[in-house]
C-alpha cells in the first residue's frame, strides 16, 4: 500500500493547554474561529467517542455543512475524528465545489504543554478514499494553510481576549 498524502498543521499558542482544548470542545469558543470569513453554526458539538460535532458555514446567502464523528477524546491532549463533508441533513456528501475532494478526513488534533504554552499538531489524512480523492488531496494541501491558517489566526487573537477577561 502505498503512504497517504497527509496535511500537517503546528502553532505554538501562548495559553495553558486547557484552554485551547477549551476552544476546541466549547461550542460557544468553536463557533468563534472555526470557519473564517464566515457564520459558523454549530447544530450539535457532543465531544465524546462516537459523538457528533454537525457544523453548518453560512456565506454569500448559502451554507457549507461538516458532520465530524469523534473516534477518540482524551481530554486535555487528543481529539480524533471523521470529519466529513455532508448536505443539510447530515448525510456524507461530495464536495460540490471539488467532487473528488474526500468524502472523510482522518483527522486528529494533539495538544501538548510547552512551558506556559501550548503546542498544537493536526493531521487530516484521506479515509477509506478512491484514487481520484487522494490525488485531489494531494494537489490541494499546500492551500490548505490558506483556510486554516486564518483560523488560527482568529484562534490566537481569541485565546489572547479570553486571558484578559476576569474570571
Amino acid at each position: 500500500m502505498t503512504e497517504l498524502p497527509e496535511y500537517v498543521l503546528t502553532r505554538k499558542f501562548n495559553a495553558p493547554r486547557d484552554l485551547v482544548w477549551k476552544t476546541w470542545t466549547d461550542p460557544d469558543l468553536l463557533a468563534r474561529w472555526y470557519g473564517p470569513g464566515v457564520e459558523t453554526v454549530i447544530h450539535q458539538l457532543d465531544v465524546k467517542p462516537g459523538g457528533l460535532w454537525l457544523n453548518e458555514m453560512r456565506m454569500g446567502g448559502g451554507s457549507h455543512y461538516q458532520r465530524v464523528e469523534y473516534l477518540e477524546v482524551s481530554e486535555p491532549d487528543r481529539l480524533v475524528w471523521l470529519h466529513c463533508v455532508s448536505d443539510a441533513d447530515w448525510n456524507i456528501a461530495a464536495n460540490p465545489m471539488m467532487p473528488d475532494w474526500p468524502r472523510t478526513l482522518m483527522t486528529t488534533v494533539t495538544f501538548s504543554d510547552d512551558g506556559e504554552n501550548t503546542e498544537l499538531r493536526l493531521t487530516w489524512v484521506p479515509h477509506e478514499a478512491t484514487d481520484a480523492e487522494i490525488a485531489c488531496f494531494a494537489k490541494a494541501i499546500s492551500s490548505l494553510d490558506q483556510g486554516w491558517g486564518k483560523g488560527m489566526e482568529m484562534l490566537t487573537e481569541l485565546l489572547a481576549k479570553l486571558q484578559k477577561e476576569p474570571a
